[in-house]
């Protein structure tokens, strides 16, 4: 086992870790560029894109996992979410992992390149925040319309090992209408339940490479804790505003692989 490799997944995952419980995002939208291209940078080692695919799974199930729970102690969690497209964020993302066993690297990189440019694309509109101050159980929304766009967002990020936090959050905020804030807590329990099946359809189609995942499991867990602590002190609109630009940034990056194939 190749210990230099490791301490670099160690410290990728601390560092994904926190941007995932102060953004609400599960961890994929940095987890995959980072695991793609740092290790090589730095003559550790070097993961294929269905690879990462898989070992960002695993790390998107502990972040979110540690990242919920502070913010659901912080209040901003709606149960309501959870249980329309939580559930249908599961059902998407096993059947989208299965899939990828048969899918080739470089159509799965396409995939996740285009879901984040439209993502990034809908966080820089413009946007009144609305309830700030609303209780997550008081919470209405367009409960069809949730249960639609979870499904088809689970389906493609458990392709791509990413259970879909960064289009659930502009789809959430500018579709559904929902406050940041709860969009960040909730998201986070909606894609640990997508991560689970995904997670659960990626092992048993051997796909995941343990040693790896664990060794970024053991930096996230207390990222996240820490990434959740911070979020709760900082503006929405500066939440909003570093989730588009580290969205935007990924995206770009990734569509410049599959056309240069670099």
């Amino acid at each position: 086992m190749d210990i230099p490799f490791l301490i670099t997944l160690l410290f990728l995952g601390l560092g994904g870790g926190f941007l995932s419980g102060l953004l609400g995002l599960g961890g994929a939208i940095f987890m995959i560029p980072l695991l793609l291209y740092v290790p090589p940078l730095l003559g550790v080692g070097q993961f294929d894109m269905k690879q990462v695919a898989a070992i960002s799974m695993v790390q998107v199930l502990s972040a979110s996992l540690s990242a919920l729970i502070v913010h659901y102690k912080n209040r901003f969690v709606s149960r309501s979410l959870l249980l329309y497209m939580g559930v249908c964020n599961a059902i998407g993302n096993l059947a989208g992992s299965v899939f990828s066993k048969d899918t080739k690297s470089s159509l799965l990189l396409a995939i996740f390149a285009t879901m984040a440019v439209i993502a990034a694309v809908a966080m820089f509109i413009p946007k009144r925040e609305q309830g700030e101050n609303i209780s997550p159980d008081e919470l209405q929304y367009n409960k069809p319309l949730a249960i639609f766009l979870s499904l088809l967002i689970g389906s493609f990020g458990g392709m791509v090992g990413a259970p879909g936090a960064f289009i659930y959050i502009p789809a959430m905020i500018y579709l559904l209408n929902i406050p940041t804030r709860i969009v960040i807590g909730s998201t986070l329990g909606i894609v640990f339940l997508g991560a689970i099946m995904g997670t659960i359809g990626k092992m048993t189609t051997g796909q995941i490479l343990w040693p790896y995942a664990i060794a970024l499991v053991i930096g996230t867990i207390p990222g996240a804790q820490f990434g959740g602590k911070i979020s709760k002190k900082v503006n929405t609109k500066y939440l909003r505003l570093a989730i588009a630009v580290i969205i935007a940034i990924t995206g770009i990056r990734m569509w410049y692989q599959v056309l240069t194939g670099r």
